[in-house]
């Protein structure tokens, strides 16, 4: 196991684009938070009744408890960045014929595929850890030092880095088949951005049909629910995509298992 984190790690570690990416997605995380926390605080600020009636509606969605889920789901609009550097490095293997080289320097295809799979829970796991330093930092800072039930709300990190790790998996499995990382990312931006969330809307207000949440991506989008005052628009709605979360969580795990069962067994069939 030792060798094998070795080995990523020196495919990594010169490799410019994955920093740049990788860096993108470090101020990404707390930028977007920061950005929403600075559009609360100005609304927050008004002297005007509409400024006043905004502040009393939405109370204070950065403050622990609540911060957890609010910034869960502004987070979660950026998955797509470390999507990107997933892509890249398996689509490199086959691009630089790492992959081969691997497997003439004794390794198996399994060890291969465990390599990968180790390359995308580290990732999720940086990413949720820079997600959850992020909420910590901006909650804290918004909370009140004698408040009850800061740490109520801690389980959306494991919600955030089971969402992270799906779509992160996904992401891999579509670089994996196209073995091309400009038509990888192309086509995984299309269906993920625009071909998924239209088939998904359509199926809710055209057909009045929930079978949209069985979308690749849209089970792991489940697991993070709106901030609560964005929920007040319709709190019976709301409600329910509160308790549909646990649903989702097995979902979730079921799809993560196929989609990784199928990556090796494409792997053991695939000509290198």
């Amino acid at each position: 196991m030792t060798q094998i984190i070795r080995t990523e790690w020196l495919k990594i570690k010169n490799y410019p684009a994955f920093w740049w990416v990788f860096g993108i997605t470090a101020l990404t995380y707390p930028g977007i938070n920061y950005l929403f926390l600075y559009a609360y605080h100005d609304i927050a600020s008004q002297k005007s009744t509409a400024g006043q009636v905004l502040k009393a509606l939405m109370g204070n969605p950065f403050s622990l408890p609540e911060g957890w889920r609010t910034m869960a789901f502004f987070s979660s609009f950026f998955i797509y960045i470390p999507s990107i550097v997933v892509i890249m490095l398996i689509t490199n293997e086959y691009t630089y014929r790492t992959n081969r080289q691997n497997i003439i320097d004794g390794w198996s295809r399994k060890n291969f595929m465990t390599a990968k799979m180790i390359d995308v829970l580290l990732l999720s796991a940086i990413v949720t850890i820079l997600y959850a330093f992020v909420a910590l930092l901006i909650g804290l800072s918004n909370t009140n030092i004698d408040a009850p039930g800061k740490w109520n709300l801690t389980y959306y990190i494991g919600l955030f880095f089971l969402q992270t790790l799906c779509q992160l998996s996904i992401a891999f499995t579509v670089g994996m088949l196209l073995r091309k990382a400009f038509i990888a990312l192309a086509i995984f931006t299309f269906y993920s951005i625009i071909v998924e969330t239209i088939a998904v809307n359509v199926l809710h207000f055209k057909y009045n049909s929930e079978a949209g949440r069985f979308f690749p991506m849209e089970v792991s989008d489940r697991l993070l629910t709106k901030p609560v005052f964005l929920g007040k628009i319709d709190e019976a709605a709301y409600q329910q995509s509160l308790d549909a979360v646990k649903y989702h969580v097995v979902y979730s795990i079921c799809l993560l298992i196929l989609t990784w069962l199928f990556c090796f067994w494409l792997n053991n069939r695939r000509d290198l």
